[in-house]
């Protein structure tokens, strides 16, 4: 037994037939130390409800539940995991809510109703990006969420917090540091999991910012897309179609420059100045 009083995650996977599936973007964390360090990573989880994307066999979710969380709502599309989600719910009564679904096609904001929420997953790699972009965009702001602790490729998790100037930095880091303090806590080895990926993972903590810089999601959307698809080329020439040299003069910046040169307040004051009839 582990410490929680559950057989080890090696034979939950074995007595369940839970070998990852590829096309689910599946790769199950076993290291119990890691997955508590995710779980404290997360705060303090004794008043707040944790929802979870993608547990698997459920290595996160017992170590959200051991360490505390008030509450686990665990979302998961792979039927096969059900039954050893379900063990870990006789386990601890009342407090893990095991919804049997498509995180994509699940409205977060309308689960969570009006409890106290943060988001903790290793989410699968297939989804990732798509499932933290829908979050960054919810048309409530500050949103339902406290704080989102997330797993993803290091590659993806550098490009969510990266800065002005650095190579990573793109639509992605623009989002996300325009509506949310982003930092990579640790890293995550691959050989952590089952089965290994060829990457090494990270875990980035997102905090909602109480008062971003006023813009128009979609302005930005679409002034971000304009610029960083054609990153290698001016911003009078990639800002063409939206107003190019006048929108740049009215912002104050220089058509000459390059797109990762700006600062987030920089393309909000672009995004400011396009209007809805500009178009790419």
């Amino acid at each position: 037994m582990s410490q929680d009083g559950l057989p080890p995650l090696r034979d939950v996977i074995q007595r369940h037939g839970l070998a990852a599936k590829k096309a689910l973007g599946q790769n199950f964390l076993l290291d119990l130390n890691l997955t508590g360090k995710i779980a404290r990573a997360a705060g303090d989880l004794a008043a707040s409800t944790v929802i979870e994307v993608g547990p698997g066999p459920g290595g996160l979710t017992r170590a959200l539940l051991f360490n505390g969380a008030a509450k686990v709502i665990a979302i998961e599309r792979d039927e096969r995991c059900l039954p050893a989600l379900e063990e870990i719910s006789a386990r601890y009564p009342g407090r893990l809510e095991v919804v049997a679904a498509d995180a994509l096609r699940i409205d977060l904001a309308t689960l969570a109703g009006d409890k106290s929420v943060r988001i903790v997953a290793n989410l699968p790699y297939n989804i990732g990006t798509e499932l933290l972009i829908r979050w960054l965009t919810t048309a409530e702001w500050p949103p339902f969420y406290a704080s989102m602790t997330l797993m993803f490729q290091r590659e993806v998790a550098e490009r969510i917090v990266a800065k002005p100037g650095t190579g990573a930095y793109g639509r992605l880091g623009v989002l996300a540091g325009w509506r949310t303090e982003a930092n990579i806590l640790f890293d995550v080895p691959h050989q952590a999991f089952t089965p290994p990926p060829k990457v090494t993972s990270s875990v980035v903590q997102l905090i909602p910012r109480e008062a971003p810089l006023k813009t128009d999601l979609s302005a930005l959307e679409r002034t971000t897309r304009a610029a960083f698809g054609q990153r290698r080329k001016m911003l009078r020439q990639s800002l063409k179609a939206l107003g190019g040299d006048v929108l740049l003069a009215a912002a104050g910046i220089d058509g000459t420059r390059r797109p990762e040169t700006l600062s987030i307040a920089e393309f909000v004051s672009l995004a400011n100045g396009t209007t809805g009839e500009m178009k790419i």
